[in-house]
């Protein structure tokens, strides 16, 4: 039998809703070794924290002994999720589709146990559908109860187009836990629907119907929306330590105990005294809960070089040390610089950092001015340092 302080951690911490927690409780304490869904499109390569919040619930199962079955979407990343969308998604080719895959999947182990993960590929069984096939799985359900989804019935209230294809995207994802004899599926809040399509076509089918794990949705850095690439508002497993730590410091103090709760094993206990405490110390918190993320996606040695960062660079005003260079002989003007160097990753950003007097030009004996637009680098003098936006910084030598 399986501890209740287990049960509790696994079933309530970071959890929105299990559908149903009475049967997941007793396939868990039955003692067979359960099949873990986790499916994936990747119609994008990264993987941000938002995403983590399923992934470590994942990691929590697999240290019981349980298998996690890796779908990758080859098939349903060329629709595209309509899940919260309130347009038609473009559909990706299948090149798109394996690079992203690749991506995904470097990102995704460093969470997931990869030893105790196996990795299929939706094609291994929708390359062998016929029509005749496609037309028996559709025949399951009717249009009305795809249009009682909020985003097809907003969108078709407002006459926006829904493709056919996106029709076919819940039935294909829940034709996944027809396909791998799923016995528990995760996702966000968001994502609801699909994963009860999939629990109800494996009754259709004579099966045991899988387990719905909904995952919370993880509020971005602007404290307000989901986190989000599109957004901007995302912190991502690519990240750089100091940039992982930075933006965690970035959030609103209303954030704090959510990301605490939901990606940090922190106990429970010491998650109260934090919250007691957290209107007189909000810097502390936050310092911990910067410290215990980039902690856990590298070492306690470079989370605590990245705290050192951060202090020296944001708290005190400082210039980080291992900061990039790029010769001014090598550029005509500062905008070359910044392109070229990566500093931005285009002309309209860089527009939109003059008017937002995001770029600085720090001189050598340390004054700091802000700039509005391009200068030429003949009238710069070696040694000076540009600041762009919040943490990025090169060396003009």
């Amino acid at each position: 039998m399986i501890d209740n302080e287990i049960i509790e951690k696994i079933t309530k911490r970071g959890v929105k809703e299990i559908i149903s927690e009475t049967e997941f409780v007793n396939l868990l304490q039955s003692g067979k070794k359960l099949r873990l869904k986790m499916g994936f499109d990747p119609s994008r390569a990264d993987i941000h924290l938002g995403h983590v919040v399923g992934l470590r619930k994942l990691k929590q199962l697999q240290d019981l002994g349980h298998e996690v079955i890796l779908i990758v979407g080859d098939w349903t990343a060329q629709i595209g999720d309509p899940s919260g969308q309130s347009v038609t998604r473009p559909m990706l080719t299948h090149d798109d589709v394996i690079a992203n895959a690749q991506s995904y999947m470097d990102q995704f182990f460093r969470v997931v146990d990869k030893n105790q993960t196996q990795v299929v590929w939706q094609s291994e069984w929708f390359g062998k559908f016929s029509l005749a096939d496609v037309i028996e799985l559709t025949s399951k359900f009717t249009v009305a109860q795809f249009l009682e989804r909020d985003d097809f019935a907003l969108r078709f209230k407002e006459h926006k187009p829904i493709a056919i294809t996106e029709f076919l995207y819940p039935l294909l994802q829940a034709y996944d836990s027809v396909a791998i004899e799923s016995d528990v599926e995760f996702g966000g809040t968001d994502q609801m629907f699909n994963l009860l399509v999939g629990r109800t076509l494996q009754q259709i089918k004579g099966m045991r119907p899988q387990q719905c794990f909904m995952m919370p949705i993880l509020v971005g850095t602007d404290g307000i929306n989901k986190m989000s690439k599109s957004l901007d508002n995302y912190i991502s497993l690519d990240d750089t330590s100091n940039d992982m730590y930075g933006k965690v410091m970035s959030l609103p103090d209303s954030c704090i105990m959510t990301y605490f709760e939901l990606l940090t094993d922190v106990p429970t206990t010491e998650l109260h005294a934090i919250e007691r405490e957290l209107s007189a110390n909000a810097m502390n918190a936050k310092k911990l809960l910067a410290h215990t993320i980039t902690e856990t996606f590298f070492d306690s040695q470079i989370a605590g070089e990245s705290q050192q960062n951060f202090e020296n660079v944001v708290q005190n005003r400082g210039i980080p040390d291992d900061i990039p260079k790029f010769p001014l002989a090598k550029a005509p003007s500062l905008n070359s610089v910044l392109l070229e160097s990566g500093s931005v990753s285009s002309n309209s950003e860089l527009k939109r950092l003059y008017k937002q007097n995001a770029v600085q030009m720090i001189s050598v004996k340390g004054e700091t001015s802000s700039l509005t637009n391009d200068v030429d680098t003949t009238n710069i003098e070696s040694g000076t340092v540009i600041k762009v936006g919040k943490r990025r910084y090169i060396k003009l030598i």
